[in-house]
């Protein structure tokens, strides 16, 4: 499926041709948005039905075995996060897209009839390379085409369109197991998803590589020096760099509790005896808010910068997930959810926005790709947590050990990160 593509042939456009922020390249941002929509419409199938069907299809009582499918999906999309820097950055962004929805493909018919939990955890793996290579790919396409100017807006209406899709896929899927079942019904969503947004990634999306190269030469003919081997980069991205290194711990315990909230609220509202609507409702408020905040967040760090909108974040959504802990009915759990959206809205864009303030052009689809490769490695660890604290402690010691991890981010944020808007290496 993936072509090379040579740097003087990376789209149909000359660089002369090639113009860089939002109103320029409304139309193939706009479709970006949309293809995004449906990338996080996929996962939301599975936020509110999937541990419940691990308890009542597959008599799975263990909490660590319930979030197992989390940890496979948090590893495989970590890793393919990683990949898909570098590949989009030899072979052209689309055709690891159009990859991405490929790889996709077969995983709503193998959550419709696993027979065994096997299965499920194969369309979990499938499932986070997908991810990997779409929402990575949508992401860098989306730095690519607005330039330095308006980033936090562009990646805020990127994560808005993908975690707004999540919460109503989620919220659809509760209603359709509340009237028809667990399975198969819900599942059928997923298979209008793939097919949506395969269709739009092959027809409609464009190459964006010679944004890259236009955007470079102007920073090049700055006099700024670019030539960085993969191994620096990552060393970069995850150690050397303050600024790097700092939003990328972030990221990854963004993503922890993003984990133990996507893999124990359902199982902890259902305790509390809320039914599947009910259920759904409530694990659609968290990523719904994260995703309609975004399109203020993104935009407010483009004015405000990004350092104190991630540190604030992190801090308010260890309160939310404390709120959550002591809560025993909906009207807490909603409020809980609601603080988590928040300040996940807060971070998420901004995070993104500060990798790409600081990395250059020719090598940020690989700082991306590693700190996304750590992002998403916190989904596991979330998992893991979770599930091993739950199993010997409870439930509710397990969101406060989450929370406290929560909040520890955002003081190391605040002691060692610098702010980065408009800032160069």
């Amino acid at each position: 499926m993936l072509k090379h593509v040579s740097s003087g042939h990376a789209d149909a456009l000359s660089l002369q041709e090639v113009r860089l922020g939002l109103r320029a390249n409304l139309w193939q941002f706009s479709l970006l948005v949309v293809v995004n929509a449906f990338v996080g419409a996929m996962v939301g199938l599975e936020r509110t039905i999937l541990p419940a069907i691990a308890e009542a299809d597959f008599a799975l009582a263990a909490k660590s075995a319930v979030l197992s499918f989390i940890v496979v999906f948090g590893v495989t999309k970590a890793f393919t996060n990683y990949l898909a820097g570098r590949l989009s950055d030899r072979f052209g962004r689309k055709h690891v897209l159009v990859a991405g929805w490929l790889v996709a493909t077969p995983v709503p018919f193998l959550l419709m009839w696993a027979p065994t939990w096997n299965w499920v955890l194969v369309a979990n793996a499938l499932l986070g390379v997908s991810q990997g290579l779409t929402w990575s790919t949508t992401v860098i396409m989306k730095i690519d085409l607005a330039g330095p100017v308006r980033r936090g807006l562009a990646l805020g209406i990127n994560e808005c369109a993908g975690y707004l899709a999540v919460g109503l896929s989620a919220l659809a899927t509760g209603w359709i197991a509340a009237e028809y079942g667990l399975r198969p019904q819900p599942f059928y969503l997923g298979v209008a998803f793939v097919v949506v947004g395969l269709v739009l990634s092959v027809l409609f999306v464009r190459e964006t590589r010679q944004h890259v190269a236009a955007e470079a030469k102007l920073l090049n003919d700055a006099g700024r020096s670019v030539s960085l081997s993969q191994r620096e980069i990552f060393l970069r991205t995850t150690l050397r760099d303050r600024n790097l290194s700092s939003v990328t711990q972030a990221g990854l315990v963004n993503n922890l509790n993003d984990g133990m909230a996507w893999g124990l609220f359902p199982l902890v509202f259902a305790a509390a005896q809320q039914g599947f609507g009910a259920i759904g409702t409530l694990a659609a408020i968290y990523p719904a808010t994260w995703g309609i905040a975004q399109l203020w967040t993104g935009a407010w760090s483009d004015r405000v910068g990004r350092k104190w909108l991630i540190v604030w974040g992190m801090v308010v959504q260890a309160v939310g997930i404390a709120v959550v802990a002591v809560a025993s009915e909906f009207t807490g759990f909603a409020t809980g959810a609601f603080l988590l959206g928040i300040g996940t809205a807060m971070v998420y864009p901004t995070l993104l926005a500060a990798i790409g303030d600081v990395a250059h052009p020719t090598w940020r689809a690989s700082a991306v790709g590693v700190y996304r490769l750590w992002r998403d490695l916190g989904y596991a660890f979330g998992a893991v947590i979770a599930g091993v604290v739950a199993d010997k402690f409870g439930v509710t010691a397990a969101l406060w050990a989450v929370a406290a991890l929560t909040l520890v981010s955002g003081l190391i944020a605040a002691a060692r990160m610098r702010e980065t808007h408009s800032a160069r290496i």
